[in-house]
């Protein structure tokens, strides 16, 4: 399992209470805030659901 690194690049406003809670879950608050995390099928999955709101990079 390797480490992503999670940005978010786009508002939450006028999202769904599901991808705020998500963002939230992640530990993205404010736009530009970068979080990492292992590449688990959870966190993958919380990504997937909001991939429209954040980017995703891959580290090593």
């Amino acid at each position: 399992m390797g480490k992503i690194k999670v940005t978010k690049s786009k508002s939450a406003i006028n999202r769904t209470k599901g991808q705020k809670l998500t963002l939230q879950a992640l530990g993205l608050k404010k736009i530009g805030d970068t979080v990492e995390h292992q590449d688990t099928p959870n966190i993958l999955g919380m990504i997937n659901k909001v991939k429209h709101l954040v980017s995703v990079e891959e580290t090593k």
